[in-house]
């Protein structure tokens, strides 16, 4: 969205939606930007939520007071402050939010941050075909707060961030990078900008009385959704410590989520309203509230505006429990996220309180309206309104026919001998699709790394042979805990092959279930399956090769034995002077009977006739 669309002819209607005093502090900037831009833009602006609530101060008045023109208030908050409140307000905007909208017929719908009534509104606004741009999506924070946000930007088709990390948390959601605007917070505009006004002493004394400059604490704390009784202990601990600390403080009362009628019982408990050292609040405008908070000795709480705009200042935050966890924070903010002591908040207060940090810009450098402005100017409304999710590339999926499925099943087949290492594509029938052979190496390193690229690249080809892998089995000499896909030990046969687990890193790289047994009962059960052994009840499977194994078939199941050597016929000792085994032993079957063993004596045998071949002719000449 680089260029700005010069072709359209009329102004672009764009309709801000505010629910609560934190929320209007980001859109004011914004809706300031828009109306003093009336050649491009028309300003619609709907107050609905705690704004028209009397608890929560009347907030819709300092709108009024900015000189905006409210389109439309709706009356959304179903009162309780519990959890079942929330989802009925959420309802309840739903419900009366469908006339106003196709009333307003808005172009774009800017909607802002993470609370539950802007939920309501973007479900709306996307249910209607109404283009949403949502301003501070991508961040992280703690509570039920992350899931409403990111919820709201899968709804969105725009967005302004924040932060760096911000805009990369909506491209790893698959959120189109052409729609994502770094923009700064929009606060950040107003902040900025007031900081080094000269009439922060007199903001000072009207709300706090004769106090001096960083010499008082501004406390803001609202319930955690998602641990309500915890939150609620943290408060009265920051009370008691705030108490104790003995500093003038200025607090506010806490939003409306569930939980907060529970945290004003505990501050009118303990007499907060009418304590010398205390002005309890509901709302402080945000051109004085900033100026409060750029000159306080300390701020503490969980609200976003410690982690957020209090960095700006470098004024030292304390922030209690878990509610902004994942924030990106400047240096002034003290994390106490397991509050559970009054003793460790007041420690806290003492080590923050009065000091100065250096100014950070984490959200905004004071320029984030003009890029928004521009941002909303590039908007095509000729473009498709259904939104793209930019998913990260996929193997190209294969279709197959209905008809060939049963015949494709298919499985891996891994065949660890003595000598070589074979991997096949075996279908449900048994048929041998493809064979893969190699050299069985000497070390346990280069055999799994040959073992996993032998089953990568069988999987791959699988494709082509129109043959879906299901699992894989593993056929090993050695003795073998099929439950636990361990081979326990091995002979000399193959090298660097006791205690080790095969299954699992198969099954990781394959992401396939993986069975492990040894080769002699594999024999067995493939002869039960495809082989002689069909509907054979009892039977023996010998087999022969670099050594012999075999599998015993009783009562048509397979017999392991307590040590899972329940078929090892190589090593039955059949001479106690013979040869030399490799398991060790002296005069094993497998010592006289393998392919090693007739290998060797047939050497034997080739060897001592040529010398006496030799001999004989050495007699005649």
């Amino acid at each position: 969205m680089e260029k700005i669309d010069k072709n359209r002819k009329r102004k672009l209607r764009v309709c801000v939606a505010t629910c609560n005093r934190a929320d209007y502090s980001k859109l004011a900037p914004i809706m300031f930007g828009i109306k003093g831009d009336p050649d491009n833009f028309e300003l619609e602006v709907v107050v609905l939520g705690s704004h028209l609530i009397d608890d929560y101060g009347n907030t819709y008045r300092m709108i009024e007071q900015d000189d905006f023109d409210i389109t439309s208030k709706l009356h959304t908050i179903v009162r309780g402050e519990d959890e079942a409140a929330m989802v009925e307000s959420v309802g309840l905007a739903l419900v009366k939010l469908p006339d106003v909208l196709h009333r307003l017929r808005p172009d774009v719908l800017i909607v802002h941050g993470d609370r539950f009534d802007a939920l309501a509104l973007a479900t709306a606004a996307a249910l209607m075909n109404i283009r949403i741009l949502h301003v501070e999506g991508g961040e992280v924070s703690g509570t039920i707060d992350d899931s409403i946000r990111h919820a709201i930007s899968k709804l969105a088709h725009y967005h302004a961030c924040c932060t760096r990390s911000a805009e990369q948390h909506l491209i790893a959601m698959c959120e189109d990078h052409s729609r994502i605007l770094l923009a700064g917070c929009p606060s950040y505009d107003k902040l900025l900008s007031a900081c080094g006004r000269d009439d922060y002493a007199d903001v000072i004394r009207n709300w706090l009385g004769d106090v001096k400059e960083q010499d008082y604490i501004v406390a803001l704390q609202h319930p955690v959704t998602t641990d309500i009784k915890n939150s609620i202990k943290i408060y009265e601990l920051m009370l008691d410590a705030l108490i104790s600390f003995n500093k003038r403080t200025l607090i506010l009362f806490p939003n409306i989520d569930a939980g907060s009628k529970e945290m004003v019982r505990v501050m009118r408990k303990k007499g907060i309203e009418c304590h010398p050292n205390f002005r309890a609040v509901k709302h402080v405008p945000f051109d004085q509230f900033i100026q409060l908070v750029a000159h306080a000795g300390c701020m503490i709480g969980n609200s976003s505006c410690g982690v957020r705009e209090a960095g700006a200042f470098g004024t030292p935050v304390i922030n209690l429990g878990t509610r902004q966890t994942g924030r990106e924070t400047g240096e002034n903010v003290l994390h106490v996220r397991d509050a559970d002591t009054q003793k460790k908040i007041h420690h806290a207060l003492e080590l923050q309180f009065g000091k100065r940090y250096p100014c950070s810009k984490i959200y905004g450098d004071g320029n984030a309206v003009s890029r928004i402005l521009k941002f909303l100017n590039t908007i095509d409304l000729d473009e498709p309104l259904q939104k793209t999710f930019c998913f990260p590339p996929v193997k190209e999926c294969i279709s197959q026919d209905i008809d060939h499925i049963l015949e494709t099943q298919s499985a891996l087949s891994v065949d660890l001998g003595g000598t070589n290492l074979r991997v096949a594509i075996v279908s449900m029938k048994g048929e041998i699709v493809k064979k893969y052979t190699q050299p069985n190496p000497k070390t346990y390193k280069a055999r799994i790394e040959l073992i996993l690229k032998m089953c990568i690249e069988a999987v791959s080809e699988a494709v082509h042979y129109n043959c879906r892998i299901l699992g894989v089995g593993v056929s090993t000499g050695g003795r073998v805990n099929p439950q636990e896909g361990v081979v326990l030990h091995s002979t000399k046969l193959i090298q660097e092959w006791s205690s080790v687990d095969i299954r699992a890193p198969i099954s990781d790289s394959l992401h396939l279930p993986v069975w492990v047994d040894n080769d002699g009962n594999c024999a067995a059960l493939a002869e039960k399956k495809f082989g002689h052994g069909i509907g054979v009840e009892n039977f023996v499977t010998i087999i022969t090769g670099t050594g012999i194994g075999g599998g015993i078939i009783q009562h048509n199941e397979l017999i392991h034995g307590s040590t899972f050597c329940a078929a090892e016929l190589g090593h039955i000792i059949v001479s106690l002077d013979g040869p030399e085994c490799m398991c060790g032993s002296r005069g094993c079957m497998e010592a006289y009977a393998s392919g090693m063993a007739l290998q060797r004596e047939a050497k034997r045998l080739h060897d001592g006739r040529c010398q006496n071949h030799f001999e004989v002719q050495a007699l005649i000449f």
